[in-house]
């Protein structure tokens, strides 16, 4: 059964989540992302989840390729776990001081389609540019990575430096009022839940926020971004979330008398 997903301020409405989205989120947010059956199973009772739905989730899961079945527990897929590293670089971006240069990625492939059309613009999106017009994507240069991979057969890479004022571009890019408005609406909310059934979906709406931070160079934001705030905010909830897997790992050792999960891949519910 879905969690019931609540309004927050401004109307921003959280998203339910499954049985399976529980797992993941559980999963995505432990390093390394393992977990024994039986700790799973512990850990979804406090999100309202039983064990004959956590058996059927798993069993699919695993079927999707969504999991790994290990000797002790399930492990996110290698699919997964690149998505796994975009989450942890969502909370946790390198970056360099910034000198004023650009990024620009300008695409000359032609005659793709549709949907090869949208899937670029999608991966350029994860890289944190912003299109200025069709076809030009920049992004001021203050990321530690090197340049964008496997994009040489579709699209150029530059290095420019736009004549238009930094602060402008950057506004004409990127909604950044309403990207502060939404990250305020975040923190607010999640500072009145206490119930572990809520904080997951409020943290899963944090980690999808953070994932459209364009993580711009100080110079170039909004007084007062919350950007370092949300950061934080989910940090020391993956510490309080890892201390909860610990103490059930610790609850139950040496406990014999508790709900396995042996057959959970047997495709039964």
């Amino acid at each position: 059964m879905p969690i019931n997903d609540p309004v927050l301020p401004g109307d921003l409405r959280l998203r339910s989540l499954s049985a399976r989205s529980v797992v993941l989120s559980l999963l995505l947010g432990a390093h390394p992302p393992e977990l024994p059956a039986r700790d799973l199973v512990r850990l979804m009772e406090g999100f309202g989840v039983g064990g004959s739905t956590l058996r059927a989730a798993l069993s699919r899961m695993v079927a999707a390729g969504d999991l790994r079945r290990t000797d002790t527990g399930y492990r996110l897929s290698d699919r997964l776990l690149r998505r796994q590293r975009r989450q942890d670089e969502a909370v946790r971006p390198r970056t360099r001081a910034w000198n004023g240069d650009w990024e620009m990625v300008v695409v000359t492939a032609t005659g793709r389609g549709a949907a090869e059309r949208a899937e670029l613009r999608t991966r350029l999106a994860a890289l944190r540019l912003a299109e200025l017009r069709e076809g030009v994507w920049l992004r001021p240069a203050n990321l530690d990575r090197p340049p964008p991979a496997g994009l040489d057969t579709v699209a150029q890479h530059y290095t420019a430096r736009p004549d238009l004022p930094a602060r402008d571009l950057a506004a004409r890019l990127w909604p950044l009022d309403a990207w502060s408005a939404t990250a305020r609406a975040l923190l607010a909310h999640i500072e009145r839940l206490d119930r572990p059934a809520d904080r997951l979906p409020a943290f899963a709406a944090v980690v999808r926020h953070l994932l459209a931070d364009p993580v711009l160079p100080p110079a170039l934001l909004p007084a007062g971004w919350p950007g370092e705030a949300l950061r934080a905010a989910y940090t020391d909830y993956q510490q309080e979330l890892a201390g909860e897997v610990h103490a059930r790992v610790a609850g139950d050792a040496g406990d014999t008398d508790y709900t396995d999960c042996t057959d959970c891949t047997d495709g039964t519910a």
